[in-house]
């Protein structure tokens, strides 16, 4: 992770403006609904500048923003002051200092799990099922096709996370391809799969059971 850590620190000024300018509400789309109406504690891990985290924190929602990118933390807490946001300087797989906060009723993993190989994720996955809470949802893209070089970029078989979450004790909630909304990326053949998993065989969102979305698989262009 240090070299993929080295590589977002060089390019920090450049995508500090690119993922601001992505809107969280259409970033999100293909799990929209699994987001929890009640404020929840949340920790966004790979908050980057802190647009997803600020997001969810002007909904009233208590959110920990995980970055080991200095540069981000600095300009999320600057451009979001005033959102209640707490930043810590932690990393996958281990999380080490984010699993000193408890546990966490939403979990999310936007453009992460790419940066990690098979061996880490096994690791991280079990890291995440520490962290979530019974009844918790775990929220995550992973991003398929090319990346810069400079931060190392790995295939993804989706049904290899999902197989990993499984036995660490999870349920699958939804599995959705999606598009890119980047132009650049789009060009190059970018797109995501999101998969939501619940601690717990059944969860309730915006008051109702989610038993009926479980496994459910579609395909979005967002």
């Amino acid at each position: 992770m240090q070299q993929v850590i080295e590589g977002y620190t060089a390019a920090a000024s450049e995508l500090i403006d690119r993922f601001n300018a992505v809107s969280s509400s259409d970033l999100f789309k293909p799990v929209i609904d699994l987001l929890p109406l009640s404020s929840v504690r949340v920790v966004d891990i790979g908050a980057g500048p802190g647009r997803d985290a600020a997001w969810l924190a002007n909904m009233g929602h208590s959110v920990l923003a995980v970055e080991p990118v200095k540069e981000f933390r600095d300009a999320g807490m600057s451009v979001h002051a005033l959102s209640k946001i707490e930043w810590i300087d932690d990393r996958l797989p281990d999380l080490i200092e984010t699993k000193r906060r408890g546990h966490f009723d939403l979990i999310l993993l936007c453009a992460v799990w790419q940066h990690l190989d098979i061996d880490q994720r096994l690791v991280a996955m079990r890291s995440l099922a520490e962290l979530t809470a019974s009844g918790g949802i775990v929220i995550m893209s992973l991003r398929h096709g090319p990346g810069a070089l400079e931060r190392t970029v790995h295939s993804i078989v989706p049904q290899e996370t999902v197989d990993v979450a499984l036995r660490e004790g999870f349920t699958l909630l939804r599995r959705v391809e999606a598009g890119s909304l980047q132009p650049a990326n789009r060009r190059n053949g970018v797109h995501w799969t999101w998969l939501a998993f619940a601690r717990r065989e059944l969860v309730k969102v915006r008051g109702h059971p989610l038993r009926s979305v479980q496994g459910q698989t579609e395909k979005k262009s967002v």
